[in-house]
């Protein structure tokens, strides 16, 4: 069994340009509720979009936002920023591209580039910021297991 590094080296990992992690893709389609009256995305929605690219990474990492809440952490958003380069439209097939920025028990980042499917051109790129508090929304620090299902640790690794 392979001992995980310790809390404080999980940020300096991430940071690190030799150790990238692999991102996680969800792939989604414009719906006729997500447009204005020209068959536009409305600006609202990249915001939403990038939740659930953020949600079906943890899945994928094998530890669910139902999970981490129901052990009594949550992963509040404290900034989010989302740079538009390209509009989508009504019935647009595009890519949610999710990656883990930085990570330590009290912060966490994810980083998120929306691709269209056809050419994989980029139509926003984002980030979002998370604190980690407890139900009274006191800052408090994730548990190592969580933190190593983020960096996606099997369960031997942790």
């Amino acid at each position: 069994m392979t001992k995980s590094p310790s809390s404080e080296n999980f940020s300096k990992q991430l940071t690190s340009e030799h150790h990238p992690l692999p991102s996680i893709d969800t792939r989604e389609r414009v719906r006729y509720s997500d447009t204005d009256r020209m068959g536009i995305a409305h600006n609202k929605n990249y915001l939403e979009w990038f939740e659930i690219g953020r949600t079906e990474y943890c899945r994928l990492k094998g530890i669910s936002y139902r999970e981490i809440e129901e052990r009594g952490f949550f992963m509040v958003v404290a900034e989010a920023l989302c740079r538009y380069k390209k509009p989508l439209h009504y019935d647009e097939e595009f890519i949610i591209r999710v990656s883990l920025r930085e990570a330590s028990p009290k912060k966490v980042v994810f980083g998120y580039e929306l691709l269209k499917v056809a050419d994989e051109q980029l139509i926003a790129a984002g980030h979002t910021v998370h604190i980690t508090t407890n139900a009274r929304a006191e800052v408090c620090s994730l548990p190592e297991d969580i933190l190593n299902r983020l960096f996606g640790a099997k369960d031997e690794e942790i």
